[in-house]
């Protein structure tokens, strides 16, 4: 249950990151196909289901309309090789499903990507095979993202306290539930909703409660809105805002302009923080970096602020954001600036 709930809540962040939902083979009947409600994505030797389907509304120069595979891991442990390795051959499948014309029509062609969120991150073997196969790892389990495991954990606990309103033996109405959610969250079409049978009445109201309480909190907490930093490396950044209001008042003006970035902590702990150069305290934007890259890091103690600013310049020199908005997709560059007060193998 808390992976579904995990599902929903990056559905409706990922829409801010420039991507349109895909949830319904009503939106693509050539490359998506509905079974018994769940969405699955045409591949040369299989159908593929998928948790979250996004279409990145910005196609860059040189190359093909982007879609992302968004999964989502909400496991006791780190997510394991088993997990990525799959990612690797549902992507794989999916970009080799391509015949130039279907009849006599010329037929779209898509680049798939795939990002995997976990909620207790990856094991080592699982980030190697990803950074060699180019599939993005999130790890959700830092500080930034407290608050939304928290939410989906009382929120999964009240729905299961809610079964005992249910007839004996009626399995849980997923489809019911992640209808309610998708509603209230505005993540599909109306139209497109899948139809689902209501539950027993005080199921209904119990659950539904619920439901409306998590969507509410979702909507307060829109200022911590999740915006995805595509840095010149082979991963993604998660970037939790402070107050993303903060960030689109400052980078509306400045869509390109000069950043620090400093980190705090050490080891697979720690965290980063980027803020403007030349406005400290008008935005903090907080992430995380794969677990083996801070591993290198701090690998040699007296090598470790070295190593951190190696790192910083060349592979966070420039971070890209992408943003939708009624107008389209709004486009920021944050370019890391050393202090000027920083010397040569010393940490920001």
């Amino acid at each position: 249950m808390r992976g579904y709930l995990l599902e929903e809540s990056l559905a409706w962040m990922l829409r801010f990151s420039g991507y349109r939902l895909l949830v319904h083979a009503d939106q693509d009947p050539a490359e998506l196909v509905m079974d018994g409600g769940t969405l699955r994505v045409r591949g040369r030797g299989a159908l593929h289901q998928v948790d979250v389907l996004g279409e990145f509304a910005f196609t860059p120069a040189f190359s093909m309309p982007v879609r992302l595979f968004l999964e989502a891991k909400y496991l006791q442990g780190s997510c394991g090789l088993e997990v990525v390795r799959n990612a690797h051959g549902v992507i794989h499948d999916v970009n080799e499903n391509y015949t130039a014309y279907d009849g006599a029509r010329p037929r779209q062609r898509y680049k798939y990507s795939y990002a995997l969120f976990s909620a207790n991150g990856f094991t080592g073997d699982a980030q190697r095979y990803a950074l060699a196969h180019q599939i993005s790892l999130v790890d959700l389990s830092g500080a930034s993202f407290a608050w939304l495991l928290g939410l989906i954990g009382t929120t999964a606990s009240s729905l299961y306290g809610g079964q005992q309103h249910l007839p004996g033996a009626e399995p849980f109405p997923v489809t019911w539930m992640r209808t309610e959610l998708r509603k209230a969250l505005g993540t599909s079409p109306v139209n497109l909703l899948p139809s689902a049978s209501v539950p027993d009445g005080r199921f209904t109201q119990t659950a539904g409660a619920a439901l409306a309480q998590f969507a509410a909190v979702l909507e307060r907490r829109s200022e911590a809105e999740l915006l995805l930093g595509f840095p010149s490396a082979p991963f993604i950044l998660p970037l939790a805002a402070d107050d993303h209001r903060r960030f689109l008042a400052y980078a509306e003006t400045r869509p390109d302009h000069p950043v620090r970035i400093r980190r705090r902590g050490t080891g697979t702990a720690a965290e980063w923080t980027l803020s403007p150069a030349d406005a400290a305290g008008a935005y903090e934007l907080t992430f995380k970096l794969p677990e083996h890259i801070e591993e290198w890091i701090s690998g040699i103690g007296e090598k470790e602020r070295r190593r951190t600013t190696q790192f910083k310049e060349q592979f966070l020199s420039t971070i890209t954001l992408y943003r939708m908005d009624g107008t389209g997709v709004r486009t920021y560059q944050l370019q890391y600036e050393p202090s000027s007060l920083s010397r040569p193998g010393t940490e920001e």
